[in-house]
């Protein structure tokens, strides 16, 4: 069994232990020690990283009581190693961790949810819940948690006696079989959990909810807190104070300036779309239709392109077919008629031309691939 010093001082970065097990493993190597500070994954929580007697640990694993270290290199059995830990990576998983807990118990107090799910990477947390949460009162969580934050609470861990565990009310996602490990924070969570966590809530940092949807029945709230909350927050300022540079506009004010844009912008569109549906009317005005199909290849969008189409149509044509795109990338088609089923025409045009789509006996709508001579010399000989 290796002794858990990370059990002991979760702020505990470096130590000392005696090798006892080498073997190879992968491209790499299995080191097994009498005692350690690396915490293996588990609750959820990816494994701590760092160094071990000079080569890299990349992963850490408990199995069967012993924990296994992943190396890039072997060490002699029988001595003794310094290990030392990413203690960078260790604080932002104990700030991650010890917010959930904040936030999960705040939910289960306000609501009675669970949490059925937990995921802690290197750049993204995760809580699930079974059941639903207003969106709206995501900011009256996240308030409540940073509370918690500013009150500094001790973090307790306890290693309850079964008789004592049977008296107390604790959150939990698995079944635990011996010894249960309970992380108290007062006023806010008791769970069982084997993670390290901050000794103090303050250290937690800021506790910022960036997200929410569902999920399985229920929610899944995304979540960063301290150091990675800020860089968070650095990078969506950077983004901010540049888009309100090309909009000649406050910082607190991209948002209105974005909307004004956008109502200017769709302005702008419908008076495009005036524009240009006059030009196909005259384009149409012009057009021989006397045959029995009208093929067009324009380059106008999806909407205009079923425009053309009706504009043909109303003409007179038997059946119209109207192609925008390039060789390269492909033509998107509208194929219709108002005396003929042409979901027939559409399925060999599509078999012709490694296309696919469909619609209604008097219009269907696709994509194809070839070139445009081939194209028009099939809608003119191909299917008949």
């Amino acid at each position: 069994m290796t002794e858990k010093l990370f059990y002991q001082d979760s702020h505990r970065s470096t130590f000392t232990a005696i090798v006892q097990e080498v073997r190879p493993s992968g491209n790499g190597y299995e080191i097994i020690l009498d005692r350690t500070a690396f915490f293996p994954e588990g609750g959820g929580q990816s494994s701590d990283t760092g160094s071990l007697g000079g080569v890299s640990v990349s992963d850490v694993q408990e199995i069967d009581g012993k924990i296994i270290h992943y190396t890039d290199g072997p060490l002699v059995e029988g001595t003794e190693v310094e290990g030392c830990i990413d203690w960078t990576e260790r604080f932002s998983k104990m700030q991650q961790h010890t917010g959930e807990h904040i936030v999960s118990g705040l939910i289960h107090k306000i609501y009675g949810y669970h949490n059925v799910g937990f995921h802690l990477g290197t750049d993204s947390v995760t809580l699930d819940f079974n059941g639903g949460v207003p969106k709206e009162k995501l900011h009256e969580i996240e308030q409540l948690a940073n509370e918690a934050v500013a009150k500094n609470l001790p973090v307790q861990v306890l290693y309850p006696t079964d008789e004592e565990l049977s008296k107390i009310s604790y959150r939990s996602k698995i079944e635990i079989e011996g010894q249960v490990r309970i992380v108290v924070i007062d006023g806010y969570d008791v769970c069982a959990c084997c993670a390290p966590h901050v000794k103090q809530t303050g250290e937690i940092g800021l506790i910022k909810l960036v997200g929410m949807q569902n999920y399985k029945g229920g929610v899944r709230i995304s979540m960063l807190c301290g150091f990675r909350a800020l860089e968070d927050y650095y990078q969506k300022e950077k983004n901010n104070r540049e888009i309100a540079v090309m909009l000649s506009a406050k910082e607190y004010e991209t948002a209105v300036e974005v909307e004004r844009l956008q109502e200017e912008l769709a302005m702008k569109k419908a008076k495009i779309a005036e524009l240009e549906r006059k030009f196909l009317e005259q384009k149409v005005e012009t057009l021989d239709i006397s045959g029995e199909i009208v093929c067009l290849f324009e380059e106008t969008d999806p909407v205009m392109t079923r425009e053309l189409v009706n504009l043909l149509l109303k003409k007179g044509a038997k059946m119209a077919a109207v192609f925008s795109g390039n060789e390269r990338e492909g033509y998107r088609y509208v194929l219709g008629s108002r005396s003929l089923d042409v979901r027939k025409n559409g399925k060999l045009l599509n078999e012709a031309f490694h296309g696919r789509g469909g619609g209604k006996p008097e219009m269907v709508q696709g994509t194809v691939k070839g070139q445009k001579e081939e194209i028009q010399a099939f809608l003119k000989h191909g299917w008949k």
